[in-house]
């Protein structure tokens, strides 16, 4: 069906001092299942100095797969190299290989027939780190053809090495934003999964091996905290301009808040000069905007009770919790006195001058405390203790005890 001269996948490699890992990479894709003539290879060497772009030469004059070596001077981040790549990309698809990385044989050939059966845009591929670790929340025991983005997992792996339909990049201009240096991925991800036509997932095969380098190299770089604010404000802006206000959105942006802005303000951050507080607080502002009671519900309450006091501004709280959280104490649980709302008594619950309404220390989802999972109390049964039986209840007991007697005695 598919016509030969137009590749399924373009494999797009950004490398950059990627010896002696490149080779692995390389050799996994010269064994792939899918044919040589279905798919291409298209890398670029940014700048490396270390023999990366001999040995990507040499490969590309012995491999059976159609591969183009681009060379360039160091573009600085690997947002250049993958947008190089995919203005040369020929394929239906489209798959981003770190050149540190390599693929189980059969991924693209898996990939390509998931995303052909089910009509969708962006592929998933199970992955594992080699000496590191790599999410797993979003791999189920069975293949998933269309996944529902607001209740699986996969908004929380928002890296660049998937499979994406090249229509979709073309037509909504999805490139890579190459003046962050950090969180472009995610931007580039997250833009895929809300702008497409679905979202497939790969879970019965290992598809992508995360490589750790022995030499710490190609980690993610920090440069200071100001990149991370920036990349985290340009994700929660991403989502509200194209997920309308409500329990989507909300599902969403819970996201960015406990997977980038709490490490922000960890327990590190009472050690900063008053100076970077207030600043991270200043950088803060335009992504707690967003922080909704409706976002706070989907989220524990040790995570919400350290946001709260984020959006709040509320630093001096914050390292109380951070205390109390590393001496690993097990918080409280309280039953509200009607009703079956349950609360955890964290540090400032239901404390004068505090200014924490009771809401922040609602238990709304399964919680645990030092591999303890955290149960409500069963209510006590009467004359077991707690609340006093209330007025009415203590009439229609004795108007009930009086009728018992009067049948007795007639």
């Amino acid at each position: 069906m598919n016509d030969i001269r137009i590749p399924d996948v373009s494999v797009i490699i950004g490398a950059y001092e990627a010896m002696p890992y490149l080779v692995r990479c390389l050799q996994s894709l010269d064994a792939q299942t899918l044919p040589a003539n279905r798919f291409e290879i298209i890398a670029v060497d940014d700048g490396s100095t270390d023999g990366t772009g001999a040995y990507l030469d040499e490969f590309a004059a012995r491999t059976d797969v159609p591969t183009t070596v681009i060379h360039q001077a160091n573009s600085g981040g690997p947002s250049g190299p993958r947008n190089v790549g995919l203005a040369k990309a020929r394929g239906r698809f489209v798959f981003f290989l770190d050149a540190d990385d390599f693929l189980g044989f059969e991924a693209l050939e898996r990939m390509v027939a998931l995303a052909d059966r089910a009509g969708t845009d962006v592929v998933l591929g199970k992955m594992v780190g080699v000496n590191r670790g790599a999410a797993g929340s979003m791999w189920k025991r069975r293949d998933e053809e269309r996944v529902d983005l607001y209740s699986s997992r996969v908004i929380f792996t928002l890296s660049a090495q998937k499979l994406f339909r090249r229509e979709l990049l073309v037509r909504h201009r999805i490139t890579f934003d190459e003046s962050m240096s950090t969180g472009e991925d995610a931007l580039f991800t997250m833009a895929a999964y809300l702008l497409g036509a679905g979202v497939s997932v790969v879970s019965e095969y290992v598809c992508y091996y995360l490589v750790g380098r022995d030499d710490g190299l190609h980690v993610t770089r920090s440069g200071g905290y100001e990149p991370r604010f920036e990349a985290l404000t340009a994700l929660v802006e991403l989502i509200a301009s194209l997920v309308p206000e409500g329990p989507k959105r909300d599902y969403l942006m819970a996201r960015p808040f406990t997977v980038g802005l709490i490490q922000q303000f960890g327990p590190g951050v009472v050690d900063e000069s008053e100076t970077v507080r207030a600043h991270k607080l200043e950088l803060a502002a335009p992504i707690t905007k967003y922080w909704t009671p409706g976002v706070a519900k989907l989220i524990k309450v040790n995570e919400r009770l350290r946001l709260e006091c984020v959006a709040r501004g509320r630093l001096d709280l914050l390292a109380e919790i951070h205390r109390y959280i590393a001496a690993r104490h097990t918080p409280k649980v309280v039953r509200a006195a009607r009703g079956n709302t349950v609360y955890l008594a964290y540090p400032h619950f239901r404390k004068p001058g505090a200014g924490l309404p009771d809401e922040v220390f609602e238990m709304t989802v399964p919680e645990w405390s030092v591999s303890k999972r955290l149960q409500a109390p069963a209510r006590p049964k009467p004359g077991q203790g707690g609340t006093a039986p209330t007025l009415a209840r203590r009439v229609v007991r004795r108007v009930r005890r009086d009728m018992r007697r009067w049948k007795s005695s007639v």
